[in-house]
């Protein structure tokens, strides 16, 4: 009993948030802010090996382009300013990762003028430990943030000033 296929075959149907986020997830463009070694293997994650324009990943230079900051290297407290600075001026939504130990935790530099670990100033997504990370380990941390975009809610609402966005918990 019932109606079996009241939309046809050439309907889809899905919520707001999933088409919104579904978008998001495909189209991360990062800032590269690479300060140490780690920059190297981001380099490499970005040639043509490891391809990360199959996933819709395409390196910025310009904050006001980039939805992504992927922090690479050692951060000094001299640097560090400036790296507030860059994240202030990328728009919203907006998403941080820690690749490599200095930067998720100052790694072997325990000393007064390096910043031990990035999520002091900034609001980190996802780490990615190693010294330095392969370029695999970046490809993974990745999917790991596109992953906590999809289970973001009212992403599409906020951006038009109808509520706030709820972020789903840290990965």
């Amino acid at each position: 009993m019932g109606v079996e296929n009241p939309l046809g075959d050439n309907i889809i149907t899905t919520s707001l948030d999933a088409l919104v986020n579904w978008s998001r997830k495909s189209s991360i463009w990062p800032m590269t802010f690479g300060l140490a070694c780690c920059a190297i293997e981001m380099m490499a994650t970005g040639a043509s090996h490891n391809d990360l324009d199959r996933f819709g990943i395409i390196f910025r230079a310009s904050p006001r382009q980039s939805d992504c900051i992927i922090i690479a290297g050692t951060v000094t407290k001299k640097m560090l300013p400036v790296i507030k600075t860059v994240y202030e001026q990328m728009p919203e939504p907006k998403w941080v990762i820690a690749m490599g130990a200095c930067a998720c935790s100052g790694g072997v530099f325990d000393t007064y003028s390096v910043v031990q670990g990035i999520d002091e100033a900034l609001p980190v997504d996802v780490y990615i430990p190693g010294c330095p990370p392969r370029p695999e380990a970046l490809l993974y941390g990745i999917m790991k943030l596109q992953d906590k975009i999809m289970k973001d809610k009212n992403s599409f609402g906020n951006s038009i000033g109808l509520g706030t966005r709820i972020e789903s918990a840290a990965a």
